[in-house]
């Protein structure tokens, strides 16, 4: 080819290479377009979702436990390092686990305390958080320190308003282990003591252990990020709704964010599960709290749970709690229900001895953060001239913001109040990738 053929397709060369740029951008935008999207789609469901005929969420399970070794059964890798440490643990009717040998489960469930206690270990203290150390507390109910009646070792409560140990306590520890099931939303408080005992931790120079679980909602990454004018025991962390985390992950992310002080110098140890993956069905072999009494109840928390700071029932004081919703007045379903006192789990219930009329969902398909019933019924108490959010302050607290109750007051639209955290997730998503253990 001659100098002046080759001067002729320089031009054309040009014109190529323009327009693979280009081709190559809009792909790039593409995928950080996917990266926002991903994460709205995952709750908009079809209007079957709501059909309460359809089959249970966990009949469609595809995955197995069947292989899952849960952290505090990964007894090889902690143990040794507990021998002639006080130890305080941070337990409640969840800290359940099988002993293994050769990946195979050897004897029936037994606590870790048990467990502990079998090998020795010097356990000095357990800490309560809320519903106590055996579950058996109903929300907000108060937790009173004194001994524990199987075991006879100290409890200290760390609910109420000494949401950490006094310093007599702290001293005489070496090491804090934190041991409970978590359901993977902002607002469910276990994750805020461990917050607290981790911080407490740092301070007096305690090593804080956390034996990781599942998490039954890690799926999902949804819902407004924490704004901290709004931060309370419901909401500590600048993280949605559902965070995808489990609470080893969250640990991590706690100190490496410095989200408590003196955040360096906290021993913090994780003692991570095998065989698990965050879209794993897990149906929670222990309820882990006493209005969350199966796994039906745990998917349907993220969505119900902004009830709470509305006049409508969603079943405490029932059998099904968390699993229906009702109310005297407002009518937008024919299933009947009664709240009645249950002095364990819901003594002075919603509703308290009113027939409600609602909808039956021990059986839908609702999953993940699914906004359509809190919406249409604050439109059906507006249409009636009744007030919906009796607690807007709670509801600001949970929601984690303010912005999210002023649009559903304000009759925004399903897709514009879920566009509105799109970019705060995207940025939460690449926050979280170093302290992810898990597929």
């Amino acid at each position: 080819m001659t100098f002046s053929n080759l001067r002729l397709l320089l031009p054309f060369c040009g014109m190529l290479l323009i327009c693979w740029l280009v081709i190559a951008y809009q792909a790039s935008a593409n995928l950080v377009q996917d990266d926002i999207v991903d994460s709205s789609e995952q709750a908009i469901y079809p209007s079957s979702a709501l059909d309460s005929s359809a089959a249970p969420l966990d009949s469609d399970a595809t995955s197995s436990t069947s292989s899952l070794v849960l952290g505090a059964e990964n007894t090889s890798v902690y143990l040794a390092s507990l021998r002639g440490k006080r130890v305080g643990l941070i337990v409640n009717q969840t800290s359940m686990l099988d002993q293994h040998e050769n990946n195979a489960a050897v004897s029936k469930p037994i606590h870790l305390v048990d467990l502990l206690r079998s090998y020795s270990i010097n356990v000095t203290v357990m800490f309560a958080p809320e519903h106590g150390v055996r579950g058996n507390k109903g929300a907000g109910e108060h937790i009173s320190s004194g001994k524990d009646a199987a075991t006879l070792i100290p409890i200290q409560s760390i609910y109420g308003k000494n949401k950490t140990p006094p310093n007599s306590i702290m001293e005489n520890l070496d090491v804090i282990i934190f041991d409970i099931q978590d359901v993977g939303t902002r607002f469910y408080t276990y994750i805020s003591s461990m917050h607290h005992m981790m911080q407490a931790a740092a301070q007096h120079k305690v090593a804080f252990m956390v034996l990781d679980r599942p998490n039954p909602n890690g799926e999902f990454i949804d819902g407004p990020v924490l704004d901290l004018a709004f931060q309370s025991f419901v909401g500590m962390h600048p993280i949605p709704v559902l965070h995808g985390l489990t609470v080893g992950e969250l640990a991590l992310m706690i100190k490496g964010e410095n989200w408590i002080d003196n955040a360096e110098q906290l021993a913090l140890t994780v003692i991570p599960m095998q065989g698990y993956h965050k879209s794993l069905v897990y149906n929670l072999p222990v309820p882990p709290s006493p209005n969350l009494p199966n796994y039906q109840a745990v998917r349907l928390y993220p969505s119900l749970c902004f009830f709470e700071a509305s006049a409508v029932s969603i079943g405490r004081g029932t059998d099904f709690p968390f699993q229906v919703i009702g109310h005297n007045k407002v009518r937008l379903g024919d299933f009947t229900f009664t709240p009645a006192s249950k002095p364990f789990a819901a003594p002075k219930p919603k509703l308290l001895n009113l027939a409600l009329f609602g909808l039956n969902l021990q059986h839908s398909v609702i999953q993940g953060l699914d906004l359509r019933l809190l919406m249409d019924y604050h439109k059906a108490f507006k249409a009636q001239n009744i007030p919906f959010f009796t607690a807007p302050d709670f509801m600001d607290k949970l929601a984690g913001t303010d912005t999210l109750r002023k649009a559903i007051e304000n009759g925004e639209s399903l897709e514009d109040i879920r566009l509105s955290w799109q970019y705060d997730l995207a940025l939460y998503k690449k926050m979280r990738l170093p302290y992810l253990l898990y597929p």
